[in-house]
């Protein structure tokens, strides 16, 4: 991140409530005068740049930020008896208090360090952690503890469920993934890494805390305070003190008394808890089983088929069933799922609701579907297909196949919600099972756009109504009809750019925003059929999709909430073969 001058920082704190402020107030803050201050704010980065909004001199952000001054810092640690230190930008917080805590062990006790920017910010497992100016929270704090190393093994896990705590209470519904990961159903919520040193016969447990504060755009499979909010937003102030507040209190607990009293709380926010999972060690699968609870020593039990098994952190890593619910016995355990769109077809295999194995390949070769069949498949593997692709296809599919395909059409209702096409017998199978799949990432209001060979659009409400959607010539097709239809414009791939001087720029650029106009039009449509105070999400599958979410305007990235899921329908079959 290139360094932001001090003036930036006190615009930014000031503007990071997301209140209103007047353009006069801010040019006082920074020292200048009004009509300097739009030259200072281009100088912010490009994805804070966008956030800001100015009406009849009014100044306000769209959404509050993770950032804090100095005098608001100290207000807070003093609260709650910490000495602070703001840092916009270090290699990591935990090295600050790291260090404090080798020389004086005393210093170090109640020491907060927040900081705004990390060049090399961690997590566990030797993982960076990765976040952009204003998106997350983050801070470490020293304390000390009479205990040696051996007996702090469920330190983690007692600082997780105090923050689990501290979300709930300001309308965040998270849960705790062990050991101590934070999260809202598969979306990770923040992280914590504690780091232990021994100084005049106590311990310094150093304790690093991340809290995705905005939706860290750069960042899989995760979400954020304000993207899970069920309340009012809040201000980074609030959610600070909330934090630190528990922490204090379980803390104390923790340190008189150990894990002990804290294990009921810490089983009752375990997103896991009597559910099946997989534990993963260098990529493969050590245990699997149901957690069946943990220890004192924060070791989590899991139930196999040998016996109940006690499993430390470590390298290990944990992942949940595919459904949130534990797996019906009364349904087959082992499927094969299949999406035959246009142009090749893509496969999963499932086991007790997981994916495990997927592949692709062209219709012209699908030898390594047999060849996978003959490795994996058995007479207890059902196999459930979509398809979109005629009967030509399907025969080439069960040439590879010893059993035959149950293939999926449109239903009128499934899952619960309601198709409101016209005539389901023609609504294409693949649109509607990525409408199913969507629900795994999303429960909100959401617009649905696969790009492939061809681009639909599909719209989908929070109270579970497909109402329909758009279908468009994918950008293959585009350029093909552009060739044979058109004089001299047979040209080279080009870039996109947003005032293209070439030919074959401008081709390209005009095709990505029929596009984007498209996805922009169905978004508009569904808010103002939804009512403008909700959310729409928007969910993009397809091997289009990257470049169609770096062609959307910034400002519209920033405001929504915009996900990136490669194979939509396998998740829509996956839903429907769950479904209670």
């Amino acid at each position: 991140m290139t360094a932001l001058k001090p003036p930036l920082w006190k615009l930014l704190a000031t503007l990071s409530d997301g209140q209103p402020q007047h353009v006069s107030a801010l040019g006082r803050v920074v020292g200048l005068k009004p009509q300097q201050m739009n030259g200072l704010w281009q100088q912010m980065p490009p994805h804070i740049r966008g956030l800001l909004r100015q009406h009849d001199g009014q100044w306000r952000l769209v959404r509050p930020l993770a950032v804090l001054d100095e005098t608001r810092l100290q207000q807070i640690g003093a609260r709650y008896g910490f000495q602070t230190a703001l840092y916009h930008e270090c290699t990591s917080s935990n090295d600050i208090v790291l260090e404090t805590a080798k020389t004086d062990y005393h210093k170090a006790d109640g020491l907060l360090v927040v900081a705004h920017h990390q060049s090399k910010g961690r997590g566990r497992q030797g993982k960076t952690w990765q976040n952009r100016l204003g998106e997350c929270l983050m801070f470490s704090f020293g304390k000390v503890f009479e205990q040696p190393q051996s007996e702090l093994g469920a330190l983690a896990l007692a600082v997780a469920l105090a923050c689990q705590r501290a979300l709930v209470k300001l309308g965040v519904a998270a849960q705790i993934k062990w050991p101590n990961d934070l999260v809202v159903g598969r979306g990770k919520l923040g992280g914590i890494l504690i780091e232990t040193v021994r100084n005049g016969g106590k311990t310094v447990a150093v304790i690093g805390i991340g809290l995705n504060f905005v939706l860290p755009k750069e960042v899989e499979e995760a979400t954020s305070v304000q993207a899970v909010l069920q309340a009012a937003p809040l201000n980074v102030d609030k959610l600070l003190s909330a934090v630190l507040d528990e922490l204090n209190s379980v803390l104390t607990q923790f340190g008189r008394h150990g894990f002990a009293p804290l294990m009921g709380a810490y089983q009752a926010a375990n997103r896991d808890q009597n559910h099946h999972v997989r534990l993963f060690q260098n990529g493969e699968t050590l245990y699997e089983g149901v957690v069946a609870g943990i220890t004192e020593q924060g070791a989590l039990r899991l139930q196999t088929e040998q016996g109940e098994r006690l499993v430390v952190s470590g390298e290990i890593s944990l992942r949940p069933d595919e459904h949130p619910q534990p797996v019906q016995t009364a349904v087959p355990q082992r499927y094969l799922l299949l999406d035959a769109g246009n142009s090749q077809l893509k496969w999963a295999w499932v086991e007790n609701g997981v994916i495990g194995h997927t592949g692709r390949a062209p219709y012209r070769n699908l030898t390594p579907l047999g060849k996978e069949w003959q490795e994996r498949g058995d007479d207890t593997v059902q196999i459930i297909g979509c398809i979109v692709s005629g009967e030509v296809k399907k025969a080439q599919v069960a040439e590879q196949l010893p059993k035959p395909v149950q293939w999926l059409s449109s239903m009128q209702h499934a899952l619960g919600i309601r198709n409101h096409y016209r005539n389901v017998e023609e609504h294409g199978a693949d649109r509607w099972f990525n409408a199913l799949g969507s629900r795994r990432f999303t429960a909100n209001s959401c617009v649905v756009m696969s790009c492939g060979t061809a681009v639909t659009i599909d719209a989908l409400t929070d109270n579970n109504h497909y109402l329909g959607g758009t279908i468009m010539p994918g950008f293959h097709l585009m350029k093909e009809s552009m060739a044979l239809k058109t004089a001299n414009l047979n040209r080279p791939h080009g870039r996109v750019y947003p005032f293209p001087t070439t030919t074959a720029n401008a081709l390209a650029s005009g095709m990505m925003d029929a596009v984007c106009g498209s996805l922009l039009l169905m978004h508009a449509r569904l808010r103002e059929k939804v009512g403008m105070e909700k959310p729409v999400d928007v969910i993009i599958t397809g091997g289009g999709a990257p470049k169609v979410v770096q062609a959307l305007p910034p400002s519209f990235v920033l405001d929504n909430t915009v996900k990136i899921v490669d194979n939509l329908v396998i998740f829509g079959l996956l839903n429907w073969i769950q479904q209670p």
